[in-house]
């Protein structure tokens, strides 16, 4: 179960996702991971997202009432039923079987959703016959069944508090997906669809919103760049600057032999100050650039493999982040503009004086903002 792929894979534990809980900012982890990271915290404290830092609060009734993601869920669920040992599962009615006195047990080929029960042929076969079950979906297990066409097979999504009735129903006013008898119980007087209805609707929604998302990851490129390219010069000066300072302490070494250490200090002191404020608007935007680079690969993700149920579930929450993406990528213009650029130089003195500083010469250091204007 190890080798899924790595969207299966919780990024705290690294180990296969059980029980996946998604965040606000929709990255997912396992919940006993993410009650690990907040074992201190209480439910309506803010926490920040183990990956992005994302803020968010916990729900009232504690952490398990996450959402579960659903997507990952099923990913999990399909891999099981084509994995090699699948393709060895015993029959779950022939076990049950074995237990009143029969001892054949024949390995299963297909598999219930709705039971979540593993069947040989002769047993599937019994099992369609059943006025209570003839209506239930049976997928095969093991190699006989790639896992791209049993995405497509995959039922809708059940209800939580309604079990055996799919997801079918999307509330325009509580911006969520339902079954029929959610809707007719708890959302009667709302505006209320077929998924099915909606679907390239919200389609549409998430590949405009991917393609937003998309232009803000060439700017972060870009000002990453920028802040490489800006780190690279700097130290080019300091080494610059250092060479001059060495140069002419050594023509008066004798005289300035205290004061060298003094300028070098304050260079050093300029260079550990700017060197953090270039790495900090770095780390910025580059944890910017991955928030952004994750959602576009969840959002191809779904778009690729999800059905109706899926897209219209997960639609209006990555719209929302990639508002929000869109407003971080904001602030992380801002960010790099405010650090600008800085020039250290060295300028050195013809003068022979009792006055070190006069001598030798003394450093110069500026700094000017970048302005940028964002277009949107």
């Amino acid at each position: 179960m190890k080798a899924v792929t790595d969207d299966a894979e919780c990024s705290i534990c690294t180990e296969v996702f059980t029980d996946p809980r998604v965040l606000p900012c929709q990255h997912t982890f396992c919940l006993k991971c993410i009650e690990s990271c907040f074992k201190d915290k209480l439910p309506g404290d803010v926490v920040a997202c183990p990956l992005c830092r994302q803020e968010s609060t916990i729900p009232e009734k504690g952490l398990e009432k996450l959402p579960r993601n659903f997507w990952v869920e099923k990913m999990l669920h399909i891999h099981e039923l084509t994995s090699s040992e699948a393709q060895s599962a015993p029959c779950s009615m022939c076990t049950y079987r074995a237990t009143s006195g029969a001892t054949k047990i024949d390995a299963a080929s297909t598999y219930c959703l709705q039971c979540q029960e593993a069947f040989c042929e002769i047993c599937a076969n019994a099992h369609r016959k059943q006025k209570s079950s003839r209506d239930h979906k049976l997928l095969q297990v093991g190699d006989k069944v790639k896992p791209e066409d049993l995405y497509a097979q995959y039922p809708p999504a059940n209800c939580d508090k309604h079990v055996d009735e799919g997801m079918k129903i999307y509330c325009h006013d509580c911006r969520l997906v339902i079954c029929t008898i959610c809707c007719v119980t708890d959302h009667n007087s709302h505006k209320c669809s077929n998924i099915n209805e909606l679907v390239d609707e919200f389609r549409q929604q998430m590949k405009t919103s991917v393609i937003g998302v998309a232009d803000d990851v060439d700017k972060c490129q870009q000002k990453l760049q920028q802040l490489t390219t800006e780190k690279k010069d700097f130290h080019e000066q300091i080494c610059k600057s250092e060479e001059e300072i060495r140069e002419k302490t050594n023509q008066l070494k004798q005289m300035i032999d205290r004061h060298e250490k003094l300028v070098l200090d304050e260079l050093k002191s300029i260079n550990v100050k700017r060197t953090k404020e270039i790495e900090a608007a770095y780390e910025v935007v580059e944890c910017q650039l991955a928030a952004m680079e994750s959602y576009k690969k969840y959002v191809h993700k779904i778009l690729e493999k999800g059905t109706a149920c899926d897209i219209a579930r997960a639609a209006n929450g990555l719209h929302d982040r990639a508002e929000e993406l869109a407003l971080m990528s904001d602030v992380t213009q801002r960010t790099v503009a405010d650090l600008g650029n800085a020039v250290v130089t060295f300028k050195s003195s013809n003068l022979i004086a009792d006055d070190a500083k006069k001598t030798l010469g003394e450093l110069q250091f500026s700094k000017f903002r970048l302005y940028t204007v964002a277009v949107r």
